[in-house]
């Protein structure tokens, strides 16, 4: 028989009180960032309180199920809760246990482009070892705790005695216990796991009515007739950039100077917001959003849609005879279910020929992408052409970034090599203070808008529309707490019988919106702009 030596309590004592540590983690820390302070530790969680009294109470065969379960089941609402901290931090919005896993894909993406192959392998390795690990040792903690609990029962029974009482007593000094239990927390997950496997037949509802699927030809934008008209979505351009202290200071001067320019060179413009189903990130969402006139916010839809017969608004332009192009510098791989957009040609970046080098994760500078776009569709003598080009150079992280170089001097993008760049940003963005973070993201939004406003003065005519607009606000640790999901849009003519007819929406004068613009949800512009200009 071995000797029961000081040593051996000692070590026994503190595996006992990792596992007890282990456990209250998994029943105290929140699901979400705003919640996740020193206050919500200080509470004692009802759910160890009741996991004594059911070990007390159960049958030792039926404890030795009901441990290592109930651990495995703590240990797994960890990693939830960790995969809300997570999404929180980033894309503003809880994890969703049903329709959340596809995008953990172009996460990893992110980590191969921003800092290495090597990289995005070993975050995937490590995130399924730590999973694991957690499930495990939780399930682990739970059976050893049991036997401390069944070895000392009648102490266990007096000390959740007293502590019941203690709870009840003084249950309301405890901060938030209905938000932050993990019984609500429970709930909240089994509710979207409802909600999400409702999800599919409530957008198979919405999506079978489209006023527009039968629209002939003829019928269909009959007042923009010859026009070239640009659909720009510039990554990560929120409301934020117009209104937050920290970032306004630096765009709205450049939204203010844009549009005296363009006036100076004959355009009218009119701005407003639009709601975005996602913020933070899932920007193919929102691009769904808007051209399909249907609400993309997660995978299950975005799938769902890419195998329907949907109208586009690119869709509808090719049926009234125009010429319809994507340009799009961040599809980097085979791209099948582009087909769904209805587009006669897709520019992806190799088609580009882009000879330049990466700006963290954006492929190329906006500056080439409407170059190439202006050499490939709107030389002399062109067909009137609609394009949707989604602009990158104000994607995450915001460092190192591009600068003008001048339109004759863009080439094949070479001339970016003379500046700092890199597939692995200088530094990491959650790592730096918020205000270097918000002033490198401010630097971005300025290149995208000059680009943009330069290109109408360059190449812009009376037959150009151009409307703009951001596809989602950044990264909640940017625009800080209940920042919403508004993004700026802007439509810029020279013609003023195409801005005449948008009077009704009520947009405002200039690049930056006003304070009383409207807000509507993205879902409605395709429908308002068919209807407007049919």
């Amino acid at each position: 028989m071995t000797e029961d030596t000081p040593d051996r309590r000692g070590r026994r004592a503190a595996v006992t009180a990792s596992a007890a540590a282990l456990v209250l983690l998994a029943l105290l820390v929140p699901g979400d960032s705003d919640s996740l302070t020193p206050a919500a530790f200080l509470r004692l969680p009802v759910e160890a309180l009741l996991g004594v009294v059911l070990v007390l109470v159960l049958p030792e065969r039926a404890r030795r199920v009901a441990a290592p379960v109930g651990g495995a089941l703590l240990g797994l609402i960890l990693v939830l809760k960790t995969l809300d901290l997570g999404f929180d931090a980033v894309l503003h919005r809880p994890f969703d246990p049903v329709l959340d896993w596809p995008l953990l894909e172009p996460a990893v993406d992110y980590v191969d482009v921003t800092a290495g192959r090597f990289a995005a392998v070993a975050v995937v390795v490590l995130a399924v070892l730590l999973a694991a690990g957690v499930v495990f040792l939780a399930a682990r903690s739970a059976v050893r705790l049991s036997g401390v609990v069944v070895r000392h029962r009648v102490p266990a029974a007096r000390v959740v005695a007293v502590l019941t009482v203690g709870w009840i007593t003084f249950a309301g000094l405890q901060p938030a216990i209905a938000s932050h239990s993990t019984a609500a927390f429970a709930y909240d997950q089994a509710r979207r796991v409802h909600d999400g496997l409702r999800d599919r037949d409530r957008f198979a509802a919405e999506s079978a009515v489209d006023p527009f699927a039968g629209a002939e030809a003829e019928e269909m934008l009959t007042s923009l007739r010859g026009k070239d008209v640009v659909v720009a979505f510039v990554e990560s351009y929120g409301r934020s950039a117009v209104e937050h202290p920290g970032i306004a200071p630096h765009v709205t001067p450049v939204l203010d100077a844009g549009t005296r320019r363009l006036a100076a060179a004959g355009y009218t413009s009119r701005s407003a917001y639009l709601t975005s189903p996602t913020a933070g990130g899932g920007s193919w969402l929102a691009q769904a959003t808007l051209l399909s006139g249907l609400w993309i916010d997660n995978q299950q839809r975005y799938r769902t849609l890419l195998g329907s017969d949907r109208l586009t608004l690119g869709g509808a332009f090719r049926r009234a005879g125009w010429r319809s192009v994507g340009v799009m510098p961040g599809i980097t791989r085979a791209w099948p279910e582009g087909g769904f957009f209805d587009y006669d040609r897709i520019y992806a970046l190799d088609d580009l020929g882009y000879r330049g080098p990466r700006f963290g994760y954006a492929t190329a500078p906006d500056e080439f992408t409407m170059a190439r776009f202006q050499q490939f569709e709107r030389a002399d003598g062109h067909a009137p052409v609609m394009a949707a080009i989604p602009l990158l150079s104000s994607h995450a992280p915001w460092s190192p970034a591009p600068t003008a170089v001048g339109w004759h001097n863009v080439g094949d993008g070479s001339v970016f090599h003379s500046m700092a760049s890199g597939e692995a940003p200088a530094e990491d963005m959650f790592g730096r203070d918020p205000a270097l973070v918000r002033s490198d993201y401010s630097r971005t939004v300025e290149y995208s808008i000059n680009t943009l406003v330069s290109y109408v003065e360059t190449y812009g005519d009376d037959d150009l529309v151009l409307v703009f607009l951001g596809d989602h606000q950044p990264a909640p640790f940017v625009t800080g707490p209940d920042a919403g999901r508004d993004v700026p849009i802007t439509i810029v003519t020279r013609d003023r019988a195409v801005l005449d007819r948008t009077d009704a929406w009520g947009w405002t004068d200039g690049l930056k919106p006003g304070p009383r613009a409207p807000v509507r949800p993205m879902d409605t512009f395709r429908d308002q702009f068919l209807t407007t200009f049919r």
